[in-house]
């Protein structure tokens, strides 16, 4: 591992958000921002790869005077330097209505995003009339957590993840945040052998997974951690930084 920075140059810089380049107050440190903003100088790209809709990222975003791509929605949506949209990745309507009676069954809390907002415990009218991206459960009992999950792994038409162990996120199958990494690398030119990319949860494992060097936070999930090349302090340590510092600067 030590000898990774000769042998394969980091061109990109994928950087989940929440529990990741976000500390527990939802804020991004003074040495996060100065990594980012050193490595950018130096032209690698850096793209916010989140589970966040691009209403809830572009703020942070532009507070970085990020100029590349951007990675949201778990990668339902692809976002290019002018934010325009690239690419979009919906969710069938009937499932949508199909999760929302799970919800009501097992009497459990949910949020949903589509292409307008976010949703949170409670839902449009006319949810056919809407262009769905991701689905969320919030789910604090494991064996209802568990049933649910066998339940969704049944209709075989999702790509199931999490950003928090008490959560189920849920996304049109074979979408994920790797997938998007890999089109905005088709696009700029760049190999995924030229990514590190850092997360913390299990939304965050197959683009960990499929980088170049996987970076793991300290606060990450265990799995996460397992499947990482390398992993670094907490979010609250200055992870990103810390890891920037030690394989790119």
């Amino acid at each position: 591992m030590e000898n990774y920075k000769s042998d394969n140059e980091i061109k990109l810089i994928a950087l989940d958000m929440d529990g990741t380049l976000l500390n527990d107050e939802h804020e991004i440190s003074e040495a996060n921002r100065q990594a980012i903003s050193e490595v950018q100088e130096k032209g690698i790209h850096v793209v916010l790869s989140t589970g966040r809709s691009l209403r809830k990222c572009e703020k942070h975003a532009d507070s970085l005077a990020l100029s590349s791509y951007l990675v949201t929605v778990n990668g339902s949506e692809i976002w290019d330097d002018k934010r325009g949209l690239v690419e979009r990745n919906l969710l069938k309507t009937e499932s949508i209505q199909w999760m929302l009676e799970l919800t009501d069954k097992h009497k459990i809390r949910f949020w949903a995003i589509n292409t307008n907002r976010n949703w949170f415990d409670e839902m449009p009218e006319d949810i056919h009339a809407e262009e769905w991206l991701k689905f969320g459960f919030n789910i604090k009992d494991v064996p209802t957590r568990d049933k649910i999950l066998k339940e969704l792994e049944a209709r075989g038409e999702f790509e199931l993840s999490n950003s928090t162990p008490t959560n189920i996120e849920v996304n049109p199958v074979g979408i994920n945040k790797a997938k998007g990494l890999a089109l905005v690398c088709e696009r700029l030119g760049i190999h995924m052998k030229n990514v590190m990319a850092v997360g913390d949860s299990l939304n965050d494992l197959a683009m960990i997974e499929e980088a170049g060097l996987g970076i793991a936070m300290g606060n990450a999930q265990e799995m996460v951690k397992q499947a990482a090349s390398w992993v670094t302090t907490t979010n609250n340590e200055d992870g990103v930084a810390v890891a920037i510092r030690k394989w790119v600067l």
